[in-house]
């Protein structure tokens, strides 16, 4: 049994003041997640990603297709028991704590007063809210807000978490303890879906992604698959050289590409029909320094920016139901 499922999945708005008309939010998508996996949506602004999360929420309601979420529709409450979900620009009571925002919450979930002491405790311990958990929330930041939100999205312990540009906010630290406890989730067993236009994120955590563009989906399956890793090319990044030695090995053929790092240094590129060992000897022997030799490959920027440069952009009803 797939954690997620949609089948053909629209949404239809109709915009405009005096002359309504018909615009395509998203256009049937169709997507499979399995259980306990990492799952990345991926798509720039306007893609359809929020979109989609408030379909899968019931926020909203389709204008056709249909999705399931552990095998029940998506309507259904015992599973809403079973997900959280982190909106994009969530919103608290502003006067609340937030040990007596997440105790509310585990309230709703019917956790007993001493459990929901100790679960509350757990959730702002594992988001890194220390002290000020016993603030008012009007008083935190936006990367502190987004901390509470991810732990309102965890108060139930859930089988299936939606998180909705979870890194929107957060300071560097913050963005690497939210992807270590995304990993622990995952290890606990729970299913992870969360969209962004973050793609380092993607790429470090996710196993399965999903690219949507103009409200439709570009591309979808294991990363292994959607990428390739071999090497396209060396980047070379030396020091103490200077234009007249770039030049030489240039028109040899050896170097691709120059770019000016600053100082005396560059970061070649040298085709893989380029032996590296050739041009560092050439270039030691005029008296440069090696400082990194690493292979390019292509990264998830890369798929991703063809991807969406290949989508169409029209949004209109009538070319998005051909």
């Amino acid at each position: 049994m797939d954690a997620i499922r949609t089948e053909a999945l629209t949404k239809h708005y109709h915009v405009g003041f005096w002359r309504r008309r018909p615009y395509v939010a998203l256009d049937s998508l169709t997507l499979q997640v399995r259980q306990g996996e990492v799952f990345g949506f991926l798509g720039p602004n306007g893609a359809g990603k929020t979109t989609t999360l408030k379909l899968l929420m019931q926020l909203i309601f389709p204008t056709s297709g249909h999705a399931e979420i552990l095998g029940k529709p998506v309507g259904d409450v015992g599973v809403k028991r079973r997900i959280g979900y982190l909106p994009e620009n969530p919103y608290f009571y502003d006067y609340l704590t937030a040990e007596e925002l997440l105790s509310y919450f585990a309230g709703v979930f019917g956790y007993a007063a001493g459990d929901r002491r100790r679960r509350v405790a757990a959730l702002l311990d594992e988001v890194g809210i220390g002290a000020e958990r016993r603030l008012q929330l009007r008083k935190f930041s936006k990367g502190m807000l987004q901390r509470v939100g991810i732990a309102q999205a965890l108060v139930n312990d859930p089988e299936v978490v939606f998180f909705d540009e979870p890194m929107s906010g957060l300071d560097p630290l913050g963005r690497r303890e939210i992807r270590h406890l995304i990993l622990r989730l995952r290890d606990r067993g729970c299913t992870v879906f969360f969209s962004s236009h973050v793609l380092s994120d993607a790429e470090t955590l996710c196993s399965r992604v999903a690219i949507v563009a103009g409200g439709r989906l570009a591309a979808a399956g294991d990363l292994s698959d959607l990428l390739h890793f071999q090497a396209r090319a060396w980047e070379l990044v030396v020091s103490g050289v200077d234009g007249v030695q770039l030049e030489r090995a240039q028109l040899s053929g050896d170097i691709a590409r120059a770019t000016a790092l600053g100082s005396h240094r560059y970061a070649l590129e040298l085709p893989l029909t380029t032996d590296p060992a050739t041009v560092i000897a050439a270039l030691r022997a005029d008296g440069a320094q090696v400082v990194s030799l690493n292979p390019i490959r292509e990264t998830l920027e890369d798929f991703f920016v063809r991807q969406i440069a290949a989508a169409p952009t029209d949004r209109g009803l009538e070319p998005a139901t051909r």
